[in-house]
């Protein structure tokens, strides 16, 4: 028989609660500035004090690729995962290798290699400026709100952080525009590759498992933080704890969740769940197929799109559960209930002045659906193409900098430029094979939503096929060489209008509409959605104060749970593995083949290791990389995953189903001695 059908969200009515008021259970992607401290020690019996949240935030690591690590010794070594890594490790194979495949071991110094384009970033101040920010788009609407907020926001960053190459200052939005704080970074440009297990043993059953569990994956790898040619000092590091976790355990998790969902209002979440997300996943979908064609076609394709497919399963994977969630009748009730209850509570405290900006938020969103697609397409462009990305970087470069910093786009102020700057120049070799297949998807998808008479599809395509054109931009381009790239970056504006690239040239001719589209987006549908959010952010503080936390915005956020399993219909989990069940899983056959090196070491490894395990932490995708931490701040285990039930993690957490997934510093450690050979590690780890 068929089991009755379980919502995603199964404690509704709990839920509803949980969205309505303060955080309940495990809940929370809490800033270090408003850590539930007194909650914490009330439910687990630990005291976290400013000094504990003060050693974690110097030792806790944002990177670049959207990941995030810590700091595990005095030598800048940083602990991550492995598919945080798998970007690098590809773009430092050598002819004929392939390291994202095989992995990587530096034995010495000398072989740690700097992975092209990845900077890291440790928060070393926070500084409010919501008066600052707030007074910036007083009396202002639409475009002329996000014009003056983007000045102002871009003026605190040149202030604090100057023209310092070693800081990054950034004003981050919290609570939809209830907040505005200023974090200060200490970035390292110089990130080298010191081990990675590989993809086999990183992956180990591959997209079945992913988002399941159990799981036995080795989702590791360490980096080294570099400066003028030497490893940095880090005397505010991690304490490595090689010991077996346990169940029940306390434990935390610093790092940088990306963007949540979690506060915006049921209108807004209806234009996701009825229109974004479908699409994203179809255009995942049909992307993901035609990247598995293009590896099946040979050896040297294979090696190019296996890094793409695994962020596309992926990505499919995660907006699925999106989808589940938002499709789910119960939770979509509970998101109603809580917010009529907000809104109840909010007319009665601040009387009818304050308006109602869920219904102004309501009205917002015809423009946002009729904008969607015009703003994909032609604003944002190809997903993951580097050849666009660096032209569109270096075309608007080029002209905003012909600007007064207060008056450019977001992203190319003078605090921003280092990091464009940066993301443009980096060093990664380019693909020309499979740049040529992302442009061609891109430009295929624009004439099919858009229509083949729509005026920006003609202004895309010209006279020319989705084929022809990606052929003549992918392969005629002359980005891929990064001197080139560096000669237009210092070159400006006149380099750039002369240049006969043709990648350059297309983006000069389709940049004019993509600003107009861009700025008709931010008139409809920006400014009016930031006024009504930071009205509703009020409302929020008024009935509830500080006892809520606010929506990831992939900034240093710390969740608290403990060790656990969980059951599902009538099945309970256990939330530990082992290198034995390892072995047990494993059948031979793709994606349950063993590395050689773990066929080759079994007999010589302790069977009951405990390999990964679950937890309650509440945490997202930009949690990967994230060290799991005891009471006393020692490193137990690397967060790399969620369970499947944790997909809807985006919307809100349901603490009886919602499972982080981290493999421990035992099987870390062991697999270093006894798998890899990697002494060196092991000793700088200081593993007992």
């Amino acid at each position: 028989m068929i089991p009755p059908k379980s919502s995603l969200f199964a404690a509704a009515l709990a839920l509803a609660v949980a969205f309505a008021s303060a955080a309940s259970a495990d809940e929370g992607l809490w800033t270090f500035d408003n850590f539930p401290a007194a909650k914490v020690k009330a439910a687990y019996g630990v005291e976290i004090t400013p000094a504990w949240l003060d050693h974690v935030r110097a030792a806790s690591v944002r990177l670049s690729v959207g990941c995030s690590g810590s700091v595990v010794s005095p030598g800048g070594l940083v602990l991550s995962n492995n598919h945080c890594v798998a970007g690098c490790a590809h773009d430092l194979s050598p002819p004929g290798g392939d390291f994202f495949k095989t992995g990587y071991l530096a034995a010495t110094a000398p072989e740690e290699k700097t992975c092209p384009g990845l900077q890291a970033e440790i928060l070393d101040q926070v500084t409010d400026v919501t008066p600052r920010m707030a007074a910036a788009g007083a009396g202002l609407a639409g475009e002329a709100l996000v014009k003056a907020r983007t000045a102002v926001s871009g003026a605190i960053e040149k202030e604090v952080c100057g023209d310092d190459p070693k800081l990054r200052c950034q004003t981050v939005d919290l609570y939809h525009g209830g907040q505005f704080k200023l974090y200060r970074y200490r970035k390292y440009g110089d990130v080298r590759l010191v081990f990675s297990p590989g993809f086999q043993a990183a992956f180990f059953g591959g997209d079945p498992e992913n988002f399941n569990f159990p799981r036995y994956d080795l989702d590791c790898a360490f980096l080294r933080l570099y400066e003028a040619g030497q490893p940095v000092a880090t005397p505010d590091h991690l304490r490595w704890n090689p010991a077996a976790p346990t169940a029940g355990q306390p434990v935390f998790v610093p790092g940088n969740p990306g963007d949540t969902y979690r506060e915006l209002t049921v209108a807004q979440l209806e234009t996701q769940r009825d229109l974004a997300v479908p699409l994203t996943m179809t255009e995942l979908s049909e992307l993901r197929g035609r990247v598995i064609r293009f590896t099946e076609e040979s050896v040297s394709n294979k090696r190019l799109g296996d890094d793409e497919l695994f962020g596309l399963e992926n990505d499919y994977k995660v907006y699925f559960g999106r989808l589940q969630a938002l499709d789910d009748p119960d939770f979509m009730a509970a998101k109603r209930t809580a917010e009529a209850d907000l809104r109840r509570r909010a007319a009665a405290k601040m009387g009818p002045a304050f308006g109602d900006p869920w219904a102004d938020m309501a009205r917002i969103q015809p423009a946002a659906q009729a904008l969607f697609l015009p703003y994909l397409m032609v604003e944002r462009g190809p997903s993951d193409s580097r050849l666009f990305d660096d032209a569109r970087i270096l075309v608007r470069a080029a002209e905003e900098r012909q600007k007064p910093s207060a008056q450019r786009l977001p992203g190319f102020a003078d605090s921003e430029l280092p990091e464009r700057e940066k993301q443009a120049l980096a060093p990664e070799p380019i693909e020309a094979p499979l740049e040529q297949l992302l442009l061609e998807f891109w430009l295929s998808k624009a004439r099919e939503y858009l229509t083949a008479d729509d005026p920006s599809t003609v202004l895309l395509l010209g006279r020319d096929s989705p084929e022809t054109l990606a052929a003549k931009l992918a392969n005629g381009t002359h980005l891929g060489d990064p001197a080139v790239r560096k000669a237009l970056w210092d070159g400006g504006l006149k380099a750039v209008t002369a240049s006969d690239d043709p990648m350059i040239q297309y983006v000069l001719r389709i940049d004019p509409e993509a600003r107009r589209i861009r700025a008709q987006y931010e008139e409809q549908v920006t400014g009016p959605a930031t006024r009504a959010a930071e009205a509703i952010a009020k409302a929020r503080f008024a009935v509830y104060g500080a006892t809520t936390y606010p929506d990831a915005t992939f900034t240093l956020r710390l969740s608290y749970g403990a060790i656990a399993g969980w059951t599902y219909r009538g099945k309970a989990i256990a939330p530990f593995t082992t290198f034995q069940g390892l072995y047990t899983r494993a059948t031979g056959q793709e994606p349950f083949d063993l590395d050689p090196r773990w066929v080759a070491a079994k007999d010589r490894l302790d069977p009951d290791t405990i390999f990964d395990f679950s937890t309650t932490n509440d945490i997202v995708g930009g949690n990967s990389g994230s060290p799991v931490i005891d009471a006393r701040g020692e490193v137990i285990g690397t967060a790399f995953d969620g369970n499947i039930h944790s997909l809807g993690g985006d919307y809100g957490y349901d603490p009886a189903l919602n499972r982080s997934v981290a493999v421990s510093t035992a099987a870390i450690t062991e697999a270093l001695r006894t798998v890899y050979g990697a002494d060196g590690l092991v000793k700088e780890l200081g593993a007992r």
